[in-house]
């Protein structure tokens, strides 16, 4: 079998041209697996060429971890509207959670499986985590006002429910079928409303 023959690259952005070849490399081999190197021999620059735009691999993994974020935030408000009850956008976070987590599998293990910090040294990945961290707070906050423990548990556990229905779907090694994701997005919002509507208990356990 001859190599696979190089991705020559062609147009002048050479940096949006790095972070896209990073999510379809990183979707081929995950984030452990994606080097510098590779991407370079993909594109048909350089190995030195990437380093112009970025210091290093996890500086690269952050921008993409950043496009990633952007993503996954549109994703978690797609399927309400600012006028529904906080309840139901919660919900619909949470099935926008596990859609973004089924269709977007190479952005999904940027998000959570590449081990940078969140908080480390890149202020634009610490303001997109920021941004995604205040769509859901700020919904949670709407069922809990004045009360910032229930709070902070409800935000938890609906994190939970949506990571939990999303991981059991990425954790095949296949794509899961349309219907099974429609079936788990259901599930997991559904889950979310009971919790919701149980969130008595959370005050009770405080």
């Amino acid at each position: 079998m001859s190599p696979e023959r190089p991705k020559p690259y062609h147009h002048g952005d050479l940096k949006a041209a790095l972070i896209d070849g990073a999510v379809e490399l990183i979707a081929e081999r995950g984030v452990r697996d994606f080097s510098m190197a590779e991407l370079s021999r993909r594109l048909g620059v350089t190995v030195a060429a990437p380093y112009r735009h970025f210091a290093d691999r996890d500086e690269l993994l952050a921008a993409v971890a950043v496009r990633a974020l952007r993503v996954f935030g549109q994703a978690l408000t797609a399927q309400s509207s600012e006028t529904d009850p906080p309840e139901r956008r919660l919900a619909a976070m949470a099935g926008g959670y596990v859609r973004f987590a089924a269709q977007q599998r190479a952005l999904f293990s940027v998000v959570f499986g590449f081990g940078l910090d969140k908080k480390g040294p890149y202020p634009e990945l610490r303001q997109a985590y920021e941004d995604v961290e205040g769509t859901l707070g700020s919904c949670v906050a709407e069922l809990c006002p004045g009360d910032a423990d229930t709070a902070e548990q409800l935000a938890d556990a609906i994190e939970a429910i949506a990571h939990g229905y999303a991981t059991l779907l990425t954790d095949q090694p296949e794509s899961p079928d349309p219907a099974a994701v429609d079936h788990a997005v259901g599930r997991a919002a559904r889950a979310v409303l009971a919790l919701i509507r149980g969130s008595a208990a959370l005050r009770e356990g405080a």
